[in-house]
């Protein structure tokens, strides 16, 4: 039966649907342009797949006319793309680690988790202090999938910016995102300024997320009130800062060829774009004088440093007279020289040794520093003829400042300490370790500074200060009123630190024989833990005479400025998820961090650092600059360089490079733009 128009009651059923669903897809289109308004959008429609509308009532189903499914299939890609850009911003620049096909569910969890909240597997949501009922478990959820669920907020709501003081009611513009989406986001700061929008690029740490949810009531809506970042310093115009990337352990094999150079230089001219000032690397004495006494390989370097004069960077090197493997952060194994461990082997007192006789072929004890054992050679001899084959061969680079900085090992991992933390004899944080002075070098020094103090009996070690694991507390030596600050104590200490800063003197007196002119660098470690105690006794086992009623890095700094060193710490990072790891060891890396800094700055030397393990986040980037740049020195002083412990995949990873990115422009002083 026709009608008025020409069109029959099947053709007219067939617009309304049509209509019905362009308004269906404008509606999912201003819904997606206010999520992507709201910070990066959170919604993913699932594709509408059929190519037919079903028409139920006068018994039939047509076909949709061909240019239908044609702007169908248009529609749907425009949707798809829309989607796909959301999601790759999420997972790249948010860190939210969300399946391939992720839908609104997917996003909808992630969110809820973010903002503390507990989802179960069937979509019941609840906050993580509370439980589900009995009845809530299994059960599907009531609520619409694009509301999440809230706990009601306290009677009296502290105002909020972007909230008005009365009641925590939101705005009419913050009501129409609240009907969009059933999230309703607090402001973030950032550089003191605020702004609207789900903070997506802060995903990679974690606790600072600033996501609340939102429901709608009757009369009014409810808003969790969750802790907001500290806004962060601005560090636009501050001093430049350098900022070094340290290569990965393993860039130069044990034939001492450079690994992978295609990919190598891939790598650092990325870190080039973004105006890195320089790498940093290990150049392994088990590599370089692998075999024989005085045969030394450079061949790996070379090609390694043509690589670094190209790209015009500038370029820090390591004397590493330490062995590579079995610490926190080794991924390869290089062991001291080949024929250093036949030495080992039947003088086995080469090597530090700890109370009950096990050997550690780290590093040589600095016991044979001025003893002939390595083939008619002292250790110390060891170190500056290697230092003077390197100066030789790399001549060209020195002349032409490519080489800016030549840092010396001085101990186990490169730092001046001894191996007291060494988790190959079973030492786990935050184990005050042990004392590192059995071999018979060391003994026989003992001996000699008693009998030279007039105590011959105090000739021994420590027969109460427990072992790798202990606490301090445990020991009678390290706890509060314990030997250690008794008259013996005193002297062991004094003794046993001061061979350390001798070690040092000597080394250091050498390098700079061998490298005139060139800025020589000693790295220092962090040992933070149990700083809070009175004997800070790990500092003490590790060599750092520091307990709370005495300065023991005032000695080194003095020791390093009649050397004119620059101080490298290597330091840790407190963040807010080691917390607790922090808590229960007394640390206070903070506070270490300080102490170092004035001890070096009153004799007015540089100082460097280096972060302890890799960091990808802004809040430990912030601690570094923190550090880096302290706010409240009155003199205005700042680190010298800071090395980036170390290029990795992991770096170059889309979020992860962006905020290094960031980072190095803030260390450099310019100003950045909040993403």
């Amino acid at each position: 039966m026709e009608r008025l128009g020409g069109t029959s009651e099947e053709e007219d059923m067939d617009m309304d649907l049509e209509v019905k669903e362009e308004d269906d897809d404008d509606e999912r289109s201003r819904t997606l342009v206010a999520a992507e308004e709201m910070g990066g959008g959170f919604f993913e429609e699932e594709a509408a797949s059929s190519e037919q509308i079903h028409i139920h009532g006068m018994g039939g189903r047509r076909s949709r006319p061909k240019e239908e499914k044609e702007r169908t299939k248009l529609r749907e890609r425009h949707r798809r793309a829309i989607t796909a850009r959301i999601l790759a911003g999420l997972r790249r620049h948010g860190n939210y680690n969300l399946r391939v096909r992720a839908d609104i569910n997917d996003v909808i969890a992630a969110l809820a988790r973010e903002a503390g909240w507990v989802v179960l597997p069937d979509g019941t949501t609840f906050p993580s202090r509370s439980s589900p009922t009995s009845s809530q478990v299994g059960k599907p959820a009531e609520a619409s999938p694009l509301t999440v669920a809230v706990a009601v907020a306290p009677q009296t709501t502290p105002h909020l910016k972007g909230l008005s003081p009365a009641g925590g009611q939101i705005s009419s513009g913050d009501n129409r995102q609240c009907r969009l989406k059933g999230v309703y986001t607090l402001p973030s700061a950032y550089d003191g300024q605020y702004r609207q929008g789900v903070i997506v690029g802060e995903r990679c740490n974690e606790n600072f997320s600033l996501v609340a949810s939102c429901k709608e009531t009757a009369n009014e809506k409810q808003v969790i009130d969750l802790p907001q970042r500290i806004p962060e310093r601005d560090f636009a115009g501050t001093p430049y800062v350098p900022v070094h990337v340290m290569l990965p352990l393993g860039v130069i094999n044990t034939k001492c060829e450079l690994v992978d150079p295609e990919g190598l230089m891939k790598q650092v001219r990325i870190l080039k774009s973004i105006n890195i000032d320089g790498i940093t690397v290990d150049c392994w004495w088990g590599i370089v004088e692998a075999h024989a006494p005085q045969e030394y390989n450079w061949h790996g370097y070379r090609r390694l440093f043509q690589i670094v004069r190209e790209l015009k960077l500038k370029l820090q090197v390591v004397m590493s007279f330490h062995e590579c493997g079995g610490n926190i952060g080794d991924d390869v194994c290089i062991p001291l020289p080949h024929w250093v461990a036949e030495i080992g082997r039947g003088n086995p007192d080469i090597f530090f040794t700890d109370r009950e006789g096990r050997r550690n072929p780290e590093c040589l004890s600095i016991g044979i520093d001025k003893e002939r054992v390595l083939r008619g050679r002292t250790a110390l001899e060891v170190y500056f003829d290697y230092m003077r084959s390197f100066r030789v061969e790399f001549d060209e680079f020195f002349e032409d400042g490519i080489i800016s900085a030549v840092e010396v090992g001085l101990g186990p991992c490169g730092e001046l300490r001894y191996p007291s933390y060494s988790v190959k004899n079973g030492w786990r944080y935050p184990g005050i370790g042990e004392f590192q002075c059995y071999d018979q070098y060391l003994i026989k020094s003992l001996r000699k500074a008693a009998e030279a103090r007039g105590h011959s009996f105090w000739a021994r070690s420590p027969e109460n200060a427990g072992s790798y694991n202990s606490r301090p507390q445990e020991t009678a030596f390290f706890c509060d009123g314990g030997d250690y600050d008794g008259y013996y104590g005193r002297f062991f200490l004094g003794w046993y630190s001061q061979l350390l800063v001798d070690h040092a003197d000597r080394v250091l007196s050498l390098a700079k024989l061998a490298f005139e002119g060139t800025c020589i660098v000693a790295k220092i470690s962090g040992v933070c833990w149990w700083y809070k105690t009175a004997s800070h006794a790990a500092e003490l086992t590790a060599g750092f005479y520091n307990p709370c009623n005495r300065d023991g890095y005032a000695s080194i700094a003095s020791m390093l400025k009649r050397h004119f060193v620059t101080l490298n710490l290597c330091s840790e990072l407190r963040t807010l998820n080691q917390q607790a790891g922090f808590s229960e060891a007394l640390a206070d890396p903070e506070g270490l961090i300080r102490q170092v800094l004035n001890a070096a700055w009153d004799v007015s030397i540089p100082v460097a650092s280096v972060n302890s393990f890799p960091c990808y986040d802004r809040d430990s980037y912030n601690k570094i600059l923190q550090n880096a740049k302290p706010l409240d020195d009155p003199d205005g002083r700042h680190l010298s360089s800071f090395t980036y412990l170390r290029l990795s995949p992991v770096l170059m990873e889309g979020c992860n490079f962006s905020e290094f990115e960031r980072f190095v422009k803030r260390m450099h002083g310019e100003a950045v733009l909040d993403l």
